[in-house]
This record gives C-alpha cells, sequence and structure tokens, in this order.
C-alpha cells in the first residue's frame, strides 16, 4: 500500500504559493469569503482540468466521491456545486491569468 503523497499533492507541490498569494491580494481576491479560499478554487478547477470534468456537477461528484482523500489532495473545505459557481463567477479572472502567465515564465526559463 502506498504511504506517499498523491499524484496530484505532488505536482501542485511545484507551484510557487507565494506567487499566487501576491495574485490573490493584487485583486483582492479573498474579500468577504468565510471558507472557500481562491486556492481551494484553484485546486477544485485544477483537479477538474487533470481528471477531464466536464461539468460542476461531475466535479462536485468526483470531490465527494474522493471525501476521505480530499485533505491530502490540499483542498480543506466541502466543495459544493452552489459554492464553486458563486465562486467562478464573483472572482476576478485576473487573479488565475496573473498567475498563469508567471508559470509560462517560469515553464520558458525551464
Amino acid at each position: 500500500m502506498n504511504q506517499g503523497k498523491l499524484v496530484f499533492a505532488q505536482m501542485m507541490q511545484h507551484l510557487p504559493l507565494t506567487t499566487f498569494r501576491r495574485c490573490v491580494t493584487r485583486y483582492r481576491g479573498e474579500h468577504k469569503v468565510q471558507s472557500f479560499s481562491c486556492r481551494d478554487q484553484f485546486l477544485c478547477m485544477a483537479f477538474a482540468q487533470l481528471t477531464f470534468r466536464e461539468s460542476l456537477r461531475d466535479i462536485e461528484t468526483c470531490l465527494r466521491a474522493q471525501r476521505s482523500k480530499r485533505y491530502h489532495l490540499g483542498i480543506r473545505s466541502t466543495v459544493a456545486r452552489n459554492t464553486l459557481a458563486n465562486a467562478n463567477a464573483v472572482r476576478d479572472w485576473r487573479i488565475y491569468a496573473d498567475f498563469a502567465q508567471s508559470l509560462i515564465g517560469l515553464a520558458r526559463s525551464l
């Protein structure tokens, strides 16, 4: 039985979280947020992209099926379809665009 980290968690640990936090602060992404942080939203959407999820319902179902492993994926809060939809609608898209540009810059230098 594997005792190490999940592959998704291993991939996400290489992301520059200080850069992500800087992007969130720049666009006030955590303003009036109670439990579902920008980091949780990013991890949910990255998980959905990497596992070929097609809808919010599909994302919610998959993450609920992985309830015991969600903490080990790095997602701290419960993910409901409505919460994810509201976060996608309300939060500034420039947070993720700036973070993507910084990741592209890192990839180019490699």
